[in-house]
């Protein structure tokens, strides 16, 4: 099976193409703003430099593909409160562009059939509902212009699946981590920022009490569970949370990072990030009933392959990494 990534150079895109191309034929589109070509140094995947925003890029990667992983994006919340437009136009434009050409694409598949197109939305599109936890059913209440644009980016899909007959699965993500994530600038999440905190002797920073909690999922979880939706054309009405339910907050995470590396991590506070939310987890209740046979990795195991990893890039013996 020919199957393009868009976003297929970044954090998940490439621990994705590395979990594709173990069976099939793998083109990663990518434009580079966030995405390193490193981090497919070693995986058996054709890259193509180019933006979701172009047609013909869009067009070049998509012929003659049956499945498509739409994960390029413009991430980060504070990213998206510094400049609202860019993060739109990555996310809301940026996914119809992507549908559009899946539209496109039918022709070239010598079947007549648009790809199957999964794509990443976001648990934070959940915003200011406070219901513990997360079900597919509740409202939506995005409280940030990335949390807008990523309900924009589920709802097209959904559309096009009701309007134009394309088969879609949108999930929605909880705060993935894992090898590949990119620390050291201002809009790291929590995971690698803790980690590359505490390797380089820096006190960790939290924003607020540290008492705010998250369903962490390993990035492992998530490939398994994607690339099971990509073999199996897995498609569904409404979108779907992609997390098992579990709730750690931040001072938990601090704890068994300090169990982990054998040593205290000292701790900063600084004032609380506009737009996040305070609590969020996972009802999985409809993913495990999609995805019955993937077992989660649990978070102190994908902890310490993070930390395994983050320790790999001192003597050069990981994949790409960026330090955006």
């Amino acid at each position: 099976m020919r199957v393009v990534v868009t976003g297929g150079a970044g954090f998940i895109g490439a621990n994705l193409c590395r979990r594709l191309a173990r069976a099939h034929d793998v083109i990663a589109l990518d434009d580079l703003s966030t995405g390193d070509r490193a981090n497919l140094d070693t995986v058996d995947a054709r890259l193509i430099v180019g933006s979701i925003l172009d047609p013909a890029s869009l067009d070049d990667a998509f012929d003659g593909v049956e499945a498509v992983v739409h994960l390029a994006a413009r991430p980060s919340v504070p990213r998206s409160l510094a400049d609202p437009m860019a993060s739109h136009l990555a996310n809301a434009t940026g996914t119809v562009e992507v549908l559009e050409a899946a539209r496109r694409a039918a022709g070239t598949s010598g079947r007549g059939v648009m790809p199957h197109v999964v794509l990443a939305s976001s648990s934070s599109v959940y915003g200011a509902n406070e219901t513990l936890p997360k079900h597919e059913d509740l409202a939506p209440a995005p409280l940030s212009p990335y949390a807008a644009s990523k309900l924009a980016t589920e709802s097209y899909a959904l559309a096009y699946q009701h309007s134009f007959g394309l088969d879609a699965l949108a999930f929605r993500f909880f705060n993935v981590f894992g090898p590949l994530q990119s620390a050291g600038h201002a809009y790291a999440a929590v995971v690698p920022a803790f980690v590359d905190a505490a390797l380089a002797g820096q006190p960790v920073t939290i924003h607020g009490d540290g008492r705010q909690s998250r369903d962490f999922t390993f990035v492992d979880t998530v490939t398994d569970v994607i690339a099971d939706a990509v073999e199996r054309r897995v498609t569904s009405r409404r979108p779907v949370n992609l997390a098992y339910g579990s709730r750690t907050d931040l001072l938990t995470v601090v704890a068994l990072l300090e169990e982990i590396l054998g040593e205290p991590l000292p701790v900063r506070h600084v004032d609380a990030r506009a737009g996040d939310v305070r609590h969020s987890q996972a009802d999985s209740t409809q993913l495990q009933k999609l995805f019955p046979d993937v077992t989660p990795v649990p978070l102190e195991a994908g902890l310490r392959a993070t930390v395994a990893w983050f320790r790999s890039l001192s003597d050069d013996s990981g994949p790409g990494f960026e330090r955006r």
